[in-house]
């Protein structure tokens, strides 16, 4: 066990005011998620903290999260739409989620009944990224905005800097621009998160 992620488990994540309070939604599943916790690190991955959650390694590369949320604690797979899912128990964490998939637990029995399934589920994970698959991301299904383009134009480093993010990363920053209906708005937000685009970093990084 990592004891940087020791923090996760004992005060939170720390992305809201809840941070090392009862109320914090990690509490509400600390059984679960010290269940989920022994599950995981007995399939043999590296326990590291990132993006302020405990994630789960193998030769550096992730494959799963174990995260806490308000109405259900998970196992969430960097890439579990390549995942076989037979039992079509995995769920995209929102309706634009490309990769990622989530394994919900709601209560310690659910887990302790699926022991032998979760872990199928983690070594097939494994061998994924072993074999170096990669997910097939469209991309960037969505319009770029104008004032994201016009933006672009007058700042040409942005552009490559923006170029350079994963697909995922891309995406989230055009779903985040052009939710805002007016352009005064958009070209606001845009400013906002240029120094993040140029420092390599996605909107919730």
């Amino acid at each position: 066990m990592n004891p940087e992620v020791d923090a996760y488990f004992i005060d939170g994540c720390g992305r809201c005011n809840l941070y090392a309070t009862p109320e914090c939604k990690v509490h509400s599943w600390a059984k679960e998620l010290k269940l989920l916790r022994s599950l995981v690190l007995s399939c043999g991955l590296t326990e590291e903290l990132k993006w302020s959650q405990p994630c789960y390694t193998n030769n550096d590369k992730n494959i799963l999260l174990v995260t806490a949320f308000k109405d259900y604690c998970c196992i969430s797979f960097f890439k579990g739409v390549l995942l076989k899912d037979e039992q079509n128990i995995l769920e995209a964490p929102g309706e634009n989620t490309q990769s990622g998939r989530l394994f919900k637990f709601t209560n310690v029995n659910q887990i302790k009944n699926n022991e032998a399934l979760i872990k199928a589920y983690i070594f097939e994970a494994v061998e994924i990224e072993k074999a170096g698959l990669k997910v097939a991301f469209k991309k960037n299904p969505e319009p770029i905005p104008i004032e994201l383009k016009e933006a672009f134009k007058t700042n040409p480093e942005l552009k490559t800097a923006f170029e350079a993010l994963t697909p995922g990363r891309q995406r989230g920053y055009i779903l985040h621009f052009s939710q805002a209906k007016q352009s005064k708005t958009r070209v606001a937000r845009i400013k906002k998160y240029i120094p993040k685009i140029l420092a390599g970093k996605g909107f919730h990084d």
